[in-house]
Formats: C-alpha cells, sequence, structure tokens
C-alpha cells in the first residue's frame, strides 16, 4: 500500500522544491503523510466542491496546482468555519483526506505546466522564457516559455488558442506583428512581458494582465493575450493524472469533474 509522503515525494522528484518561488507554499498542507492512499483526486484548485468530490470518490488524497494555504495571500489566519479555506480544512481533516500541491514548481519543471501550455498551443523548438537553473540531469527550467508557430495573422490564431485552451472569452492586444515566435507563461505572468519582447516574441499568450501591460504591449509592438488563468494552467491536470498513474499504476487515479473557472462571460 503506497503512502501520502511516497506520493508526494515522487511528486517532489518531478517538479523540486528549490525551483518554486520564495513566496510560494508548496507540499502536505493537509493532512497525515503516513496516511495509506488507494485513490488519488487530481484538480487545478483545492475549492470547497472539489473537497466534496474527493470526500464522494472515497479519494484518501487530493493532489492541486494551487496551494490550499497561501499565505502571500494575507488573509488566512484560523482553522475555523468562518472562512472558504477554513471550512475546506476542516472537511478535508473531517474526513482523513491530505492534500499535497506542488505550484511555481509544477510552472518551472521541465514538462509542467509551461511545457503542457506550449505543446498544447502547437509551440515547437520550445525554450524557458525566464531560465532559473539547470536540474539534476541538465536540463534548464524557470518560468514560462516560448518557441515558434507556422507563420500566421493575429485574427487567425486568437481562435485557435481560444479552441484548444476552452477559453471563455480573450482579451488581447494587437501589436501589428503575424503570429510566429510566441512566448507563453501560464496562470499571472504578465510581468515577463519584456523578457518575451527582448528574446523577439511577436506574441505572448498568459492570464491576469493589468491594463499597463496591455498599454505596454501596445507600445513594444508585440501581440499580448490573456486567455485566463484556470485556461492557461488547467492542461497540465491531464498530464499530472497520466504521470500519477504511470508512476502508481495499482492506484486510482482521478482528475476532477467539478473544478471549473470560476470566471463566467457574458
Amino acid at each position: 500500500m503506497r503512502t501520502v509522503n511516497e506520493i508526494k515525494t515522487a511528486l517532489f522528484e518531478l517538479a523540486p522544491g528549490y525551483m518554486k518561488e520564495s513566496w510560494d507554499n508548496v507540499g502536505l498542507l493537509c493532512g497525515r503523510g503516513d496516511r495509506e492512499v488507494e485513490t488519488v483526486l487530481v484538480a487545478l484548485d483545492p475549492f470547497p466542491e472539489v473537497a466534496v468530490e474527493a470526500k464522494e470518490q472515497k479519494a484518501q488524497l487530493l493532489v492541486t496546482h494551487h496551494p490550499l494555504i497561501f499565505p502571500a495571500a494575507g488573509s488566512f489566519n484560523a482553522v475555523n468555519d468562518e472562512s472558504i479555506v477554513g471550512r475546506t480544512i476542516l472537511d478535508l481533516a473531517e474526513n482523513k483526506i491530505a492534500a499535497v500541491n506542488i505550484h511555481t514548481n509544477l510552472d518551472a519543471a521541465p514538462g509542467g505546466v509551461n511545457d503542457v501550455l506550449a505543446e498544447i498551443l502547437g509551440l515547437s523548438n520550445i525554450q524557458v522564457l525566464v531560465p532559473a537553473g539547470e536540474d539534476g540531469q541538465g536540463r534548464p527550467y524557470g518560468l514560462g516559455r516560448y518557441g515558434n508557430v507556422t507563420r500566421c495573422k493575429l485574427s487567425s490564431f486568437l481562435p485557435l488558442v481560444k479552441e484548444r485552451l476552452f477559453c471563455g472569452g480573450l482579451r488581447y492586444v494587437d501589436g501589428g506583428k503575424p503570429v510566429e515566435k510566441v512566448a507563453v507563461g501560464g496562470g499571472s505572468c504578465g510581468e515577463f512581458l519584456k523578457n518575451a519582447a527582448k528574446l523577439g516574441c511577436d506574441t505572448f499568450i498568459t492570464a491576469d494582465v493589468k491594463y499597463n501591460q496591455f498599454a505596454d504591449a501596445k507600445e513594444l509592438g508585440i501581440n499580448l493575450i490573456d486567455a485566463g488563468h484556470f485556461p492557461t494552467e488547467a492542461p497540465v491536470c491531464k498530464f499530472l493524472a497520466a504521470w500519477l498513474r504511470k508512476q502508481f499504476p495499482e492506484l486510482q487515479i482521478l482528475e476532477s469533474k467539478v473544478n471549473r473557472d470560476c470566471i463566467q462571460f457574458l
């Protein structure tokens, strides 16, 4: 029988802890490490409805990308039923469900969030946008990726992004260039706009873009596409579930069916 700690150890071999950002919170954030596991539920977010789903699926472990407890948010300081986070922790703990997450370390890791995003969007010759170092196998890691696509008009590329990422909508700025050299940053990576421009990228796809970043993109002459936080990161869940099935074939690995983008479009 496998334990929570064994699965956590494997996850951190995929996305080592040293790859995470300094402000991040990753690892076993709820539950006992020696808890035996038969069923794992994989989701992007540790939302209350996902905790309920884990209970209904009789899972002993919830594996997510986003952390259950996020100190950087500065709004969580008690485990009780007066907050969403507190209620979620109580639901998991009372049902003996552990919660493990790999967040910015999975963003940076080879084969992680950004490589999955780049591959879904059809990029070739994929490289790290913001290199941070090399892993034990000599592979570069870091946030974002960039590569090439077959040259096309932005008006043709936008529907492809929307379709492949199942976006409810896109926000974008037309930088006045055809699409050929594309950078991607799953989640909130608008701060790397200038990195993409310096590398000669004509297009940057990310999420949570601020007004001034759109203005900067117009000035830099780069197409900037905000495809949404959930759509740019959710594809990694399918990869993560498949990876866990390969590592632990004796376990039941499920993908969440209730974890959806909380943002709606009219």
